[in-house]
């Protein structure tokens, strides 16, 4: 893998890969990243800087507390996030137009505290026997989370199942929850799920409940690094990249 992805480096800077490791180009490029891209990310940032020379400097975040830091008016070089939300940035002026890259998606995972019984979820009348037979059930405040609120209206449960429910603070793992058991059952992006220890991953939603949400990078409006970030996001977006993304639990963008 590791010659192709210097390849592809190669190839969207538009250099030799002899010339790679010249220091000449090379810049510090900061990056704010969704924690929901931050697996696949970590396994691809040392193949980018060894290829590129560039040094990366990332900060990951939640999705709710990243866009009020960017709201607020801080600063990065790529900004990446779910794509609606990068929209939603295009459009304050916070990121550059035009310079959107979708980068992977990722669905809704179901997960339960490692060793307890394992419900069924394997269509939409067992997940809706497994909601409601949960004592308690934990999702996050990204786009998961909203798209549990109207699911469970759309499943006619949504009374029954507010006591129960547990909305992760921003930024924590909804696996976190279950691990600790403050929750029976929880709800997130399956590529948050799959590294926390302490659960067993039951898989992912059925098919007609399911929703994938794009995360995307843009360039930050105020970027000191625009090229070195465009670079970057298009070796996250490129094809040598896709089976590490499948390896975390996203899905090429």
């Amino acid at each position: 893998m590791g010659n192709r992805l210097l390849r592809a480096v190669a190839a969207i800077l538009g250099v030799g890969i002899l010339v790679l490791a010249g220091s000449a180009l090379a810049e510090e490029i900061r990056v704010i990243s969704s924690n929901a891209f931050r697996q696949a990310y970590l396994q691809l940032i040392p193949e980018f800087e060894s290829a590129s020379g560039h040094k990366v400097v990332t900060s990951f975040v939640g999705g709710v507390d990243l866009m009020k830091r960017m709201k607020a008016g801080e600063s990065a070089d790529l900004v990446i996030l779910a794509g609606g939300s990068l929209d939603e940035l295009i459009q304050l002026g916070k990121v550059v137009p035009g310079s959107r890259v979708d980068l992977a998606r990722s669905g809704v995972g179901v997960a339960v505290r490692a060793g307890a019984p394992r419900p069924d979820i394997s269509s939409a009348d067992a997940l809706k026997r497994a909601l409601l037979a949960a004592t308690s059930i934990g999702y996050s405040t990204g786009a998961s989370g909203t798209h549990f609120v109207r699911m469970f209206e759309r499943m006619g449960i949504a009374d029954e199942l507010k006591p129960k429910i547990k909305q992760a603070a921003p930024g924590v793992p909804v696996g976190d929850l279950v691990a600790r058991g403050e929750v029976e059952i929880g709800f997130q992006q399956v590529s948050e799920l799959l590294p926390v220890a302490g659960i067993d991953f039951l898989g992912p939603l059925p098919p007609q409940m399911q929703q994938f949400t794009v995360f995307a990078g843009g360039i930050h409006a105020g970027a000191k690094a625009p090229a070195a970030a465009r670079a970057l996001a298009l070796f996250l977006a490129s094809p040598d990249t896709a089976q590490v993304k499948r390896n975390k639990g996203m899905e090429p963008g």
